[in-house]
């Protein structure tokens, strides 16, 4: 640890204790819940809120370090080997104890037993697993999908047979050309077993859990199912109007789908002799945002994918956390891990999805066409969402709505805002500060005027955070001061 990651604070992944408890188990929950996560850091000898550095007597760290590596091999199951260091922070010994993802999951305090002894890290708390959570840490340990488990109740072939004539019908029904309308094959039973939907045993067909989402099995799923609704102004508080789609899945996401686009504004343009309609949202995204909602949700975690239309924005929201191996970064980079297989195998068929990992980069690229504000992706804990925001309509010399610009047009804008920003950040490039430092540097460059409390409130930092960044700013003579806190203005050197 740094002391610049020290004064970061508390993450999803550190946490900061300033004493070692005298019973292991008031930290071995976090340790545990590392271990279901993308595993952290607990460290010993820093005060929690003020990150003040009070540190551990020297002459006993060792022998502490040593109590802490036995008290979490001997209290969690399976068994956690952790990283124990030693590391000295303005002259003050501290304990850094590193717990790796683990890969037998789910791990829990051995005393306390599974159901209760599981932990899992929400944001910057560790949290009692709840059954729904523990029953996707075990499917995940033995790595299964949970739409690839096989249901008790046999199926007959003429049911088999009807199920695979409908997804063949609306993959036929997606398909924009003639070519591949005659690159679709008729779906048969033996597909469905590759793909892990149906499981064959003594001579009969037993359907697994994402067989009966995708045939539309109400009584088995019954939150399997899109909230679709349109909200007057930009928070959830006056409907205007909402649906709720139940049934196969795929369905679902035809019919959420065209609610949204009879609820967003459409203009038209004329060319040569025909004319094109023009949605003020890509609509490639729209339906990509849907079906990855419908693909990559957990289907064990209690709620309904939530698709939200504001003034400003559509939201679609998606019950689930998301896989400890993927984060927000690398998802805009285009990875992608299958949360359920079997589904996904199907919708690759049906073409209600084009290449699995391209989605979000596609969607952050049509933004930019589109002249609209980049996209958000949230990390909610339980939950995640995508954010596509619209723009205020343009009207054409008949008063019709023109809901994008023409693409040369957008790339001007694009090409305006690049070089805004590349003015902006380019005394920002100095090789001798953080990120967290020209973050800052940024900020004042925007504004000299802001205040420490306004910076805090747009990064989202806590108040420590600024006034330690902004004196190793002033220490390296990069700002400085003039005039009073809350009256003076910043200088950048």
């Amino acid at each position: 640890m740094t002391a610049e990651e020290i004064f970061a604070g508390e993450s999803d992944d550190v946490e900061f204790k300033e004493e070692i408890p005298a019973k292991s188990e008031k930290y071995m929950k976090s340790v545990v819940a590392f271990a279901n996560g993308k595993g952290g850091r607990i460290v010993f000898g820093v005060e929690d809120g003020t990150w003040k550095v009070t540190g551990i007597k020297k002459e006993e760290i060792f022998e502490k370090m040593d109590a802490i590596t036995s008290a979490i091999f001997d209290s969690c199951e399976p068994k956690i080997t952790p990283s124990v260091n030693l590391q000295e922070i303005d002259d003050k010994a501290i304990i850094v104890v590193e717990i790796l993802p683990g890969m037998q999951r789910p791990y829990y305090i051995k005393s306390q037993g599974i159901m209760d002894g599981t932990y899992v890290r929400v944001s910057r708390s560790t949290r009692h697993a709840e059954r729904y959570s523990i029953q996707e840490l075990i499917l995940e340990g033995t790595n299964r999908s949970f739409d690839q488990v096989a249901t008790d109740q046999p199926v007959t072939e003429e049911k088999i047979s009807m199920f695979c004539n409908r997804l063949y019908q609306h993959a036929l029904r997606l398909c924009t050309t003639e070519e591949m309308r005659e690159q679709i094959r008729p779906l048969g039973k033996n597909q469905l077993l590759t793909w892990k939907l149906l499981t064959e045993k003594d001579g009969q067909y037993y359907p697994s859990n994402g067989y009966l989402l995708l045939d539309g099995d109400a009584d088995a799923f019954p939150e399997a199912v899109i909230q679709c609704a349109v909200f007057k102004g930009t928070v959830r508080d006056t409907f205007i109007t909402r649906r709720e789609y139940a049934g196969p899945i795929y369905e679902q996401i035809e019919e959420a789908y065209q609610f949204i686009l009879s609820h967003i504004n459409i203009g038209s343009r004329v060319e040569g002799i025909g004319r094109q309609d023009i949605y003020e949202l890509p609509v490639k995204t729209i339906r990509e945002m849907i079906s990855n909602a419908v693909c990559h949700r957990s289907y064990l975690t209690p709620g309904k994918i939530q698709v939200a239309i504001f003034d400003d924005r559509l939201e679609v929201t998606s019950p689930g956390m998301l896989d400890n191996e993927i984060t927000i970064e690398k998802m805009k980079t285009g990875l992608s891990k299958l949360r359920n297989k079997g589904i996904a195998a199907a919708f690759a068929y049906m073409n209600v999805v084009e290449a699995w990992g391209s989605g979000i980069p596609k969607m952050f690229r049509e933004a930019r066409e589109y002249g609209l504000r980049e996209p958000e992706l949230i990390d909610m804990g339980s939950d995640f969402r995508i954010n596509l925001y619209r723009k205020q309509p343009e009207f054409d010399s008949l008063g019709v709505v023109d809901p994008t610009k023409p693409t040369d047009q957008a790339d001007q804008d694009t090409d305006q805002a690049d070089q805004s920003a590349n003015e902006t950040d380019q005394p920002s490039e100095r090789t001798d500060l953080s990120e967290k430092e020209k973050a800052i540097l940024q900020i004042i460059e925007k504004n000299p005027e802001y205040t420490q409390a306004e910076m805090s409130e747009i990064l989202g930092w806590k108040m420590n955070q600024i006034k330690y960044y902004t004196d190793k700013l002033r220490q390296k003579k990069v700002i400085e001061r003039k005039g009073t806190s809350q009256k003076g203005y910043w200088k950048v050197c």
